[in-house]
């Protein structure tokens, strides 16, 4: 009912309502421009959000591929430090003259004066 009656009244076609109008104008335009704007700063915000959040993932990724390298190299310098452990002791061992004479007598049937060395087969007969 209030929009019948709405209808019915007649504009007046005054000054007054004229630069009512024009204040409605300027007011319709300035409250659209504050929604560009506002859109403009959300759209900016959540474009540097999101390029934030990508980075971090990344570097998050990146991290865990480094840490997990770190690790595999920790185990490996730690089997390289035992083999070198290991080999400091072959070279002080292979020092001794004791020692290499063994070793020669084993592998390379070397044998003191007087002695005979006897090959025995290591496997056992098919007999």
């Amino acid at each position: 009912m209030a929009k019948r009656q709405q209808e019915s009244v007649a504009r007046l076609d005054s000054t007054y309502m004229q630069h009512y109008d024009a204040y409605m104008d300027r007011h319709q335009r300035k409250k659209k421009r504050l929604i560009r704007r506002l859109a403009m700063f959300a759209l900016l915000v959540s474009i540097v959000a999101g390029s934030m959040v990508f980075y971090h993932v990344k570097q998050q990724s990146l991290y865990a591929q480094k840490h997990e390298e770190f690790e595999q190299l920790q185990q490996d310098m730690s089997v390289l430090e035992k083999e070198e452990k290991d080999l400091k002791e072959e070279i002080d061992l292979l020092n001794d003259e004791e020692y290499v004479l063994q070793i020669a007598r084993t592998n390379y049937f070397f044998s003191k004066e007087g002695e005979i060395i006897f090959k025995m087969p290591d496997e056992d007969p098919s007999y």
